[in-house]
């Protein structure tokens, strides 16, 4: 089967990708023909591990391909995939869909045979009905359905959770529409991944409710991190308690300095402006929301704490471990090191900063940060150092060597990487989240 997808970016390339290796013809569209050029040359534009394997291999078999001209990508195509962005618009915190529309517009204007468009952007309830509408509003005389399909693609995993899924979601009630998702996703069955047919609002749904649930499950533990801190509790035996019970499961119940990246941030706001429009309020969603963005602050004024406070911290330096919103991507999205190293600069702290792979996106983000390129090199003549993203490359960091580079012995786990007592039997001041 020929596959077109409209988009090459996180969702696009992955899915793309996997889409080729399962067997299928996949042709990979972008209108950025510098991105496209990188791409046909085996450069990547997102860091996630094995992508750049997956995709040469798959080119060199000749099942994947990159063009700019969506006329020519889409043609004999059975499925054409939605894959654009749709970031929170300017002003409102709706999810921006001018990228959807104009993408819809241009397949039904060269629409020549039978095919199911389908979206897999993350788009707000009634998307659907409107791609629709606007491929029916070219003329086209061409067979063609609307379908949802909603990715569930975690950074850093993607590869592995696409081809393993825990569901398949597809909303249409289409008979065209569902013989072709089915054979789109047929290579998946020997693995018994589950395909859930709903209706196409359904299905929009779905992928904003999940990602708000997850949120609150972080936001959730997150407070009682903050209350464990109080009464003297340990928030991850915490967290194993509750998490060991079915009903609630141990997933996503790590305290930390809070959510960030492409999804959760800009979906729980768009949910939030879509119960909005038709009024009926999300009320825990929006509690989430706001507790989520006071909490990255919040832990920049920790590590201004760990200093002595505001009028002791001036003038000191700190070294950021981590910069990306979670390990193994490159995404500064939303991450809740900007929060953090903002706060600190408010309180006239000089930053400093490595991360693995996320230096290059951060540099626009945070402009008077100090970027290193080593772990040591940043910690040397800190005052204070701060694990912000839990990295391997910081899981087992030289303690005899950070204290004989730093300043002072003062850590400040933001991820709870390290035993207290163990880091403060080796002379450091040592602070984390929910734990005494």
């Amino acid at each position: 089967m020929k596959i077109a997808m409209v988009g090459s970016g996180y969702v696009g390339l992955v899915s793309g990708a996997c889409f080729a290796d399962f067997g299928h013809e996949v042709v990979c569209i972008d209108k950025d023909p510098t991105k496209i050029e990188r791409l046909n040359n085996n450069i990547m534009p997102i860091y996630e591990p094995g992508l750049a394997e997956l995709v040469g291999n798959n080119v060199k078999a000749g099942r994947l391909s990159f063009t700019t001209s969506l006329a020519e990508g889409i043609e004999g195509a059975s499925a054409i995939f939605i894959a654009v962005g749709t970031p929170s618009r300017r002003g409102d915190g709706h999810a921006d869909l001018s990228f959807v529309h104009a993408v819809a517009k241009e397949v039904g204007e060269n629409l020549k045979t039978p095919a199911v468009i389908v979206t897999k952007s993350t788009v707000p309830v009634g998307t659907g009905d409107e791609v629709e509408r606007i491929i029916a509003a070219t003329g086209t005389q061409v067979q063609f359905a609307v379908a949802s399909n909603p990715e569930f693609l975690r950074e850093g995993a993607a590869i592995g959770d696409f081809k393993h899924p825990d569901r398949i979601v597809v909303g249409t009630e289409d008979e065209f529409a569902k013989t072709v998702m089915n054979e789109v996703y047929r290579p998946l069955f020997l693995n018994k991944s589950p395909i859930l047919f709903t209706s196409r609002r359904s299905s929009e749904m779905i992928k904003y409710a999940a990602n708000a649930f997850l949120a609150v499950k972080i936001t959730f533990i997150n407070e009682i991190a903050d209350l464990c801190e109080k009464v003297g509790g340990n928030v991850q035996d915490v967290a194993r308690g509750i998490g060991m019970d079915g009903r609630i499961g141990s997933k996503f119940l790590n305290a930390g300095p809070g959510y960030g990246g492409s999804c959760f941030p800009k979906d729980t706001l768009a949910l939030l402006k879509t119960a909005e429009d038709y009024d009926s309020p999300t009320r825990i969603v929006e509690a989430v929301v706001k507790v989520n963005d006071s909490r990255k602050r919040a832990m920049g004024r920790k590590v201004v704490d760990a200093l002595g406070g505001m009028t002791e911290a001036r003038g000191k330096k700190v070294a950021l471990l981590g910069l990306t919103f979670k390990p193994n991507t490159d995404d500064m999205r939303d991450a809740p090191s900007i929060a953090i190293a903002q706060t600190l600069q408010d309180a006239g702290v000089t930053v400093a900063a490595y991360d693995p792979e996320g230096i290059e996106m951060a540099k626009p983000l945070l402009p008077f940060v100090e970027m290193k390129s080593g772990v040591y090199e940043t910690i040397e003549g800190a005052d204070a150092v701060v694990i912000v993203t839990e990295w391997d490359a910081f899981r087992a960091l030289d303690f005899d060597k950070v204290k004989a580079l730093a300043k002072a012995p003062v850590l400040v786990d933001l991820r709870n990487v390290y035993d207290p007592e163990e880091i403060r039997a080796k002379g450091f001041a040592y602070s984390s989240v929910g734990r005494v």
